[in-house]
Formats: structure tokens, sequence, C-alpha cells
């Protein structure tokens, strides 16, 4: 049975992958540095920043990381609203959309679908990271139970992008937490084309998706990034991970962790208004820096 499972989703992979190699190819070489093409990056160069789609993480019955007194859920809604909010103030022009404004859980597929069919110009996606842990230890009966191993001072910022490398040598915690939701939507298989976020061997059908926004998904990260750090925030970096919630985007999309729900300093910090406000300004800010530095109007 394990054997049928793996050459199923070897010969998917191979399936994906030969398209994939004659389209890099025709990109390739319609690369070229033609005055055409110069002419059609100028254009491209020049477009308005129109829309920018808002992701707050989980919802509903699924709340994500938990704090000593908040949810990661309510948090990242809070944050969520008020960075709609400060965008459509400071940017004229440009509209926000959230992919969810209550306390409901919205499929990841349906998240990106929304910033595709508006044709988002960037998807940013809201969530609070943790360092717990569970494991399973033997209790005084004999039976076994869950033990909630805490790790309260791990800190800082991170920001994702979708990737496939890290996972793939079994080194991140994220990318299995974050992606655990889709477990609890209806034909999760058929709607991420046979993914499977317990079996780490269709991590695999993430590495053939299009990343025709890598690049400017990575340069708006790390304009995230570095707007953290100008406030003091302790920096994780910018890294590539299989987040299934960024697998489809038609735009430069982001993960971007504002912070440790784990570490009690920090939990305080993303629930206060303060520490939302400040975490939206970055934001904008990072999002101001992209836009300008991309020639965007």
């Amino acid at each position: 049975m394990k054997f049928n499972k793996t050459f199923k989703i070897t010969a998917t992979a191979l399936a994906m992958l030969i398209p994939l190699l004659f389209l890099s190819t025709f990109v390739q070489s319609s690369n070229l540095n033609t005055p055409e093409n110069q002419e059609q990056e100028e254009g491209k160069s020049n477009k308005a920043m129109k829309l920018i789609v808002i992701d707050p993480g989980h919802g509903g019955n699924l709340p994500g990381a938990k704090g000593e007194f908040t949810y990661e859920k309510d948090i990242v809604l809070q944050v969520g609203k008020k960075l709609k909010e400060a965008i459509e103030k400071e940017m004229p022009g440009v509209k926000a959309m959230l992919t969810r404004d209550s306390d409901i859980d919205v499929p990841f597929h349906q998240r990106t679908a929304l910033a595709n069919k508006n044709h988002a110009d960037l998807f940013i996606s809201i969530h609070c990271n943790s360092a717990n842990s569970d494991r399973r230890v033997k209790g005084k009966n004999g039976r076994y139970v869950t033990q909630v191993i805490k790790r309260p001072q791990v800190s800082g910022t991170e920001t994702f992008v979708c990737g496939f490398n890290r996972l793939q040598r079994g080194e991140s915690d994220v990318a299995v937490r974050e992606n655990a939701d889709i477990l609890m939507e209806d034909n999760y298989q058929e709607n991420y084309g046979g993914f499977d976020p317990k079996d780490p061997s269709t991590y695999i059908i993430f590495s053939l998706m299009k990343r025709t926004y890598r690049d400017k998904s990575i340069r708006f990260a790390t304009y995230i990034q570095n707007e953290y750090v100008k406030k003091g925030r302790p920096n994780r970096g910018v890294q590539e991970l299989s987040l299934a919630v960024l697998a489809s985007a038609a735009m430069p999309a982001v993960l971007t962790e504002i912070g440790f729900i784990s570490n009690p300093q920090e939990e305080e910090f993303m629930a206060s208004n303060k520490g939302q406000e400040e975490i939206v300004a970055n934001i904008v800010d990072a999002i101001k820096h992209y836009r300008t530095s991309s020639g965007m109007q």
C-alpha cells in the first residue's frame, strides 16, 4: 500500500513537472532583452497598486496557537482589521480586502482564490508564532497523555514565502502547524491536488507549483522584516516553506509571523492596542516601500 501511494505521488509529480519544464523554457526564451520586452516591462512597472488582500489566519473552531490569555485567531483578526483601515487611509486609491472579518474559519484554498478572483496586487497572511510543542508521555497510571513543552524564551518575527527546501530536510515545525488546518476541510485532498499535511512525501507537490512571484514575494517579505527590526523586534529572517495558504496565489504573497504568542512579553505586546498599531505601521511602511521599489503608482 505504501509503495502504491509513493508511486502515485511520484507519477503525479512527474506529470506536473514535465509541462513546467516546457513552460520554463518558454518563459526564458520570451524574456530576452528586446525593445518589445523592455516596453512590456516598463508597462508592468507603471501599474497602479489597487488591491491588497489581508488574510487573518485560522478562525472559528480552528483557533491556531494559544497563549496564556489569548488565541492567535483573535489577535490576527484585530491586526487585520486595523491594517485594512490603515492601508485605505494612508494609501489613497488602494483598497484592502479581508479574507474573514469575523470569527469564522475559511479554507486555505478559498483565501487565495479570493485574492486571485479579484486580481489582488499583494496577499498578506497574518499569524502568531508559537515555540510550544506537544509530546506524548506515560502518566502515573501507565496511560499516555499529551504534555505541553513550553519555551517562553523564544521570541521574534519572521516572514515566509512559499517554498519547499526547508521542509524537505525536515527542519521546520512551522509549516506542519500552519498547514494542519487543512485536515478539518472537506475533500482536502481534492482541493489541494492530493496534498496531505500528515505525509511529508506529498510536500513535493508544492515544489512543482507556479513560482512566478517568488522573487517579488521575497523582496516584499524582506521589507516587512526590515520594518520590524527598525522598531527593535528580534529578526528571525525571511524563509521559504511549503505553506498551503500561499501556494496558489497569483501575486506576490507572504505569511508574516508577528511574534510568539508563547512568549509572555510578546503576547502582551501583540494583544495591546499600542503593539497592534506598531505592527500595522510596520506592514504599511513595507507596502509603501515595495510599491515605490516596484515602480507602481
